[in-house]
């Protein structure tokens, strides 16, 4: 849960669909929420890419089905744009048939929504990433990545790259990977908070893993959820 001072600072969002209802409906949403304003609506890839660049909005949300490029391609174009580098990125999805949203998230997307979700949620999940949160909801993401991965061996290379972790930081890694949160991660390694960000935060450097996201999929890949 983001605090008030939080709340307070201006958040920009691009909406990128190619249903014009979803979009008005985002759209009187989120400019009914204070300290939320869309700027732009894009209806397919391309445009979403182009406003991006033009208007450096701090959250798209992103469709992943879309006509002339579609939300992955899309999502990696944005986060390859250095001129974007402080903007994340919200997958809009339909869980139980898109089967992309592994894609999109290795493409850079910070996390994702179902478009069933309310409107409490939406306004959360935009504040939470606003405020630099990966995750929306680790333990659906931690599903959805379970789900894409289902079936998979140990990738070798990933196996490597977390070879030199100590015991402490491979507890921290799996918890990670199976969504807790920080202050849940604390309680069952029973750690102060403050030490649990601190590993969370080497892991990252170590790994050279941009967001949470990065170190659930890299988790998965090497095995070490099950």
């Amino acid at each position: 849960m983001t605090d008030a001072a939080t709340e307070q600072i201006p958040i920009t969002v691009l909406l990128a669909d190619d249903q014009e209802m979803i979009r008005a409906g985002l759209r009187v949403l989120l400019d009914r929420t204070p300290g939320i304003t869309v700027v732009a609506e894009a209806a397919n890839g391309r445009e979403a890419v182009a406003l991006a660049r033009e208007h450096r909005p701090r959250i798209v949300l992103m469709d992943i089905r879309m006509p002339l490029l579609d939300g992955i391609e899309a999502t990696r174009l944005i986060r390859a744009d250095d001129t974007a580098e402080t903007t994340a990125i919200i997958v809009l999805t339909t869980f139980d048939s898109d089967d992309y949203l592994f894609s999109a998230l290795a493409a850079g997307a910070a996390g994702f929504l179902t478009k069933d979700a309310g409107p409490e949620t939406l306004r959360e999940a935009v504040r939470t990433v606003a405020a630099g949160q990966s995750l929306l909801a680790p333990s659906v993401t931690t599903r959805v990545v379970e789900r894409a991965l289902a079936g998979r061996t140990p990738d070798p290379s990933a196996t490597a790259t977390v070879a030199g972790l100590t015991d402490r930081e491979r507890d921290v890694l799996a918890l990670v990977a199976r969504g807790l949160t920080n202050d849940e991660i604390a309680a069952e390694l029973v750690l102060s908070p403050a030490t649990t960000r601190t590993y969370v935060h080497r892991l990252l450097t170590r790994l050279d893993a941009r967001d949470r996201v990065a170190l659930v999929l890299l988790a998965h890949r090497a095995g070490l959820v099950t």
